[in-house]
């Protein structure tokens, strides 16, 4: 089986890490089933087969230029490290054209609903993979555990937990005394925060997050459904207090619940958990998310780890490729689709 071909978007904290997972590979173990053909910014994309030409972006568009590179047989996989509504807003053709995505870009999957459902959509139509795993929790097997229960029957009653690491490192270190902007500067610093770290404090990250979920365990979330509430530096000192006097610990939570009548609420926003929570438990930048369904009535299923770093969500995005290479690679000139692309999606619960 050949490699498959590769070309990576996004030379930012995360793309960088891709590139040296696979340096440190050289071609062989995993890396011999990935072949990367071009690496593109904003700027630039650099041909890594036949010219090994460097264009500037007045060459033409580098994404489109570094794609197109990938030519027209084989397995082919767009890796999206980028944050990029322009890049996001073309998995849909990308898919549909047969080309496989693995992304960590949540303004795909959990941005509006239009475009999750044309992603559905064109994966099925292309008979292409989408590997989304990198969005939520750094690859924590979060999305695929959801879906496996919903494949088996399962139907899920409810998600909550902290789905943001960089929110989780900042209030495990806030003490009311050291200034928050610091604590923010040094989290951006080290790769746990959004490029722009205001995407955390708004809560908009942990919004796409929580969208991603949902959509995943089959309610069609409007964007405009899920009522947030930011993490500022007022209400946090405000929520400090309060836990230091109840001796409770504070999470930035996000909480999806689906009633037996398809109705859906979602919210995200600073909390006071008492510390006997099962949600209060982790450290660090661990996520810790509790599923509730048919199966999992009296004692949520509790999936936790680090949800927050570039080399955790450098290696989601790679373990997404691999995955695909296998798996849509085993299936060259048999008929029917991989088992990773899309079939078509069991109905949804709409909230609009």
């Amino acid at each position: 089986m050949s490699a498959a071909r590769v070309a990576l978007l996004g030379t930012g904290n995360v793309g960088r890490a891709v590139l040296e997972r696979l340096d440190a590979w050289a071609g062989r173990g995993p890396g011999a089933r990935l072949r990367l053909v071009a690496v593109a910014n904003t700027r630039e994309v650099r041909l890594l087969a036949g010219s090994g030409a460097l264009l500037r972006a007045r060459d033409g568009d580098p994404a489109a230029v570094a794609v197109r590179a990938l030519g027209t047989t084989g397995v082919r996989i767009v890796v999206d490290a980028t944050a990029s509504e322009a890049v996001a807003s073309r998995h849909a053709g990308w898919l549909a054209s047969g080309l496989h995505v693995a992304t960590a870009c949540k303004l795909g999957a959990g941005g509006a609903l239009a475009r999750w459902q044309a992603i559905e959509a064109a994966a099925a139509r292309g008979h292409a993979c989408y590997g989304d795993s990198a969005t939520v929790g750094a690859g924590l097997p979060l999305l695929r555990t959801i879906r496996a229960l919903r494949d088996g029957g399962d139907r899920i009653h409810g998600i909550a937990g902290v789905l943001s690491g960089s929110l989780a490192w900042l209030l495990s270190r806030y003490d009311g005394v050291r200034p928050f902007a610091e604590l923010v500067e040094e989290a951006r610093v080290l790769g746990y925060t959004e490029p722009d770290p205001r995407q955390d404090l708004s809560g908009e990250d942990v919004r796409r997050k929580l969208l991603i979920l949902a959509r995943a365990a089959g309610v069609a979330l409007d964007a405009e459904a899920v009522a947030v509430r930011p993490l500022e530096a007022g209400l946090l000192a405000e929520a400090h207090a309060r836990a230091r006097a109840g001796g409770g610990v504070l999470r930035y939570m996000a909480r999806l619940q689906c009633g037996a009548d398809g109705a859906a609420t979602a919210r995200v926003g600073l909390e006071v958990l008492a510390a006997g929570d099962p949600l209060a438990a982790g450290s660090g930048t661990d996520n810790r998310v509790a599923i509730h369904s048919d199966r999992y009535a009296s004692q949520p299923l509790l999936i936790q780890g680090p949800g927050a770093g570039t080399t955790v969500t450098a290696a989601a995005l790679l373990d997404d490729a691999l995955r695909i290479a296998a798996e849509a690679g085993s299936r060259i000139g048999v008929a029917g689709p991989p088992r990773c692309a899309k079939a078509a999606a069991p109905p949804a619960l709409s909230t609009r």
